[in-house]
């Protein structure tokens, strides 16, 4: 089964209002959606967007200001994964619930449905910058193309979490990211192009570029791209495509989801079966060296 996929690097620029953000989404999902993908990617927090018009003189307060807008986000995203018939993983959004911050993907469906993945692991930025609190919950999404997970940017560097969704039977894992700087941005790819090959899975990533007069987000890094196991059946380097770095583009490529099958009971390595769950379940045990 071929799937298309289109990773949107999303230039944040300074906006006036709610309706400058909206523009631009539609924009970029229009261009995206041109070309008819199963699935398209938009950023982590590429709605902090907002916060350009927004007072940010108490971040914490300002991120959790943007709960006020969830609403009108999600019902955006709605339409356009429906119009669109496009699941549509809307980057990653700080979303308010009981009193706590999460930084929160959304996956919208083309029926109208909307799934949520919290972040598990988060940054030193996020927990004393932001005071956002951590989600708990790992979810492998069954769509007719496949099964998918998403796993926020630094959660991509946790091998633990990309394996359980991929014991689960996940064939795209989806990292929505944002980093400040080039060594953040490659954590994080060198991160994608591992879980690909220990798990042989796809893995679509895509990153903010661009700037905003707010603090922590006043520089990016980013660059998408489609990454693929390191075998035969796929890009002899891993990679389906990739953008240029921290451009406002959009990134697309085919991936066949049976050769992800094919391969993991046929690779040259089969590493997703191949792991020792009996040494696994040992502690490890050290040994005194004089």
């Amino acid at each position: 089964m071929i799937v298309r996929i289109a990773a949107v690097q999303y230039l944040l620029r300074r906006i006036h209002d709610w309706s400058g953000f909206e523009n631009q989404v539609r924009f970029v999902v229009q261009a995206a959606g041109d070309y008819r993908p199963h699935f398209m990617l938009l950023p982590e927090i590429f709605t902090t967007q907002l916060l350009s018009f927004m007072d940010t003189r108490e971040l914490p307060e300002a991120v959790r200001n943007m709960h006020d807008y969830t609403g009108r986000y999600i019902e955006l995203m709605r339409e356009l994964a429906q119009h669109w018939r496009v699941f549509l993983i809307g980057g990653s959004h700080p979303t308010m619930r009981d009193g706590r911050v999460y930084n929160t993907a959304y996956l919208f469906t083309p029926e109208g449905e909307v799934h949520e993945q919290d972040k598990i692991h988060l940054t030193r930025w996020e927990r004393e910058k932001w005071n956002n609190d951590a989600g708990d919950q790992l979810r492998v999404f069954d769509t007719p193309y496949g099964k998918i997970a998403i796993l926020i940017c630094y959660d991509i560097e946790f091998p633990e979490l990309a394996r359980m969704v991929c014991e689960a039977g996940a064939d795209i894992l989806f990292v929505p990211s944002c980093t400040d700087d080039r060594q953040g941005f490659l954590r994080v790819r060198y991160c994608c192009h591992a879980r690909a090959i220990e798990n042989q899975v796809y893995v679509a990533m895509t990153s903010t570029v661009g700037s905003l007069p707010v603090e922590g987000l006043g520089v990016h890094y980013g660059q998408a791209s489609i990454i693929t196991p390191s075998d035969f059946p796929f890009s002899r380097d891993g990679i389906a495509a990739e953008g240029t770095p921290n451009v406002e583009q959009i990134v697309i490529a085919d991936v066949n989801v049976d050769n992800l099958t094919q391969n993991r009971v046929n690779g040259t390595t089969i590493p997703l079966y191949d792991k020792r769950h009996d040494v696994y379940d040992n502690e490890v045990e050290l040994v005194a060296i004089r």
